[in-house]
């Protein structure tokens, strides 16, 4: 990182805290309410709510059967896009052939761990064979240890790659394994290294998007960059709280069920 980047991460990273100062991170999350005064009051209409779901299959043992149920399910319902794990992804290309959802898939996924070269190879690897979105994962164990300058680098480097070929990048921030300050940082480090938009974790450990962490992801990036809930969204009351609390988009394998549940 560059002088120049670590000084503008250093300002970021103190704006947001004084923006998180009326609610103060903890480990479990702001104490505040959750709800955006700004957010929406109510839910968009079921077309509208489709094209905020990324259908997601990250399921490692999933078929090709239902990988193609999956991408056949989500060009039905118009969803934003489906998010499959990177052996499938020249598949649901193929299937979606341009038509309906985009195909997002993974890199790094889901400790964020690989070394940042591989992540890049991941990254160019699926966008050659036509995929769209990339999501990857931040690094986790060089947030928590304070090395700011390989999470930032880590995200640009994968940016760039994304960038070059006009697609899209979110990154899963891991929240609920972060303090308070950590979390400040990691959304500041995303902002500034180049992505399009943050996840609240990739809800591999199982917790769910937690409104809380909606919230303050809102407070820290304000309309810069979407926000993505996932983990844990299984009915149309996590959807309401989440969107309630900012979230501008859902990665969810329960889409279906979901917008029956919004039609009635």
């Amino acid at each position: 990182m560059t002088a120049l980047e670590r000084a503008a991460l250093a300002r970021e990273i103190a704006r947001v805290a004084r923006a998180n100062a009326a609610g103060p991170a903890c480990a479990c999350g702001p104490q505040e309410s959750a709800a955006n005064p700004a957010g929406p009051s109510r839910l968009p209409p079921s077309a509208d709510l489709a094209r905020l779901v990324s259908y997601a299959l990250t399921d490692p043992g999933a078929s090709e059967t239902e990988v193609r149920r999956v991408v056949q399910e989500a060009q039905a319902a118009n969803f934003h896009a489906v998010l499959v794990q990177p052996c499938w992804a020249a598949l649901a290309v193929r299937l979606l052939a341009g038509r309906g959802p985009r195909v997002a898939s993974l890199v790094g996924f889901p400790h964020g761990a690989s070394l940042t070269p591989v992540k890049c190879l991941e990254a160019e690897t699926l966008l050659r064979l036509g995929v769209e979105e990339l999501e990857m994962v931040i690094n986790i164990g060089a947030l928590r240890s304070g090395d700011l300058d390989t999470a930032y680098l880590d995200i640009r480097a994968v940016a760039q790659v994304a960038q070059c070929r006009g697609a899209s990048l979110g990154v899963a921030l891991e929240l609920p394994r972060l303090t308070g300050p950590q979390r400040v940082e990691a959304c500041a480090i995303a902002k500034l290294a180049g992505a399009d938009y943050a996840i609240t974790a990739t809800g591999w450990d199982g917790a769910a998007a937690a409104p809380a962490d909606v919230a303050l992801m809102r407070r820290a990036l304000g309309g810069q960059l979407g926000i993505s809930a996932a983990g844990g969204i299984q009915a149309l009351a996590d959807v309401r709280k989440v969107l309630e609390a900012g979230a501008t988009r859902l990665a969810t394998g329960r889409g279906l069920a979901i917008l029956r549940e919004a039609s009635h």
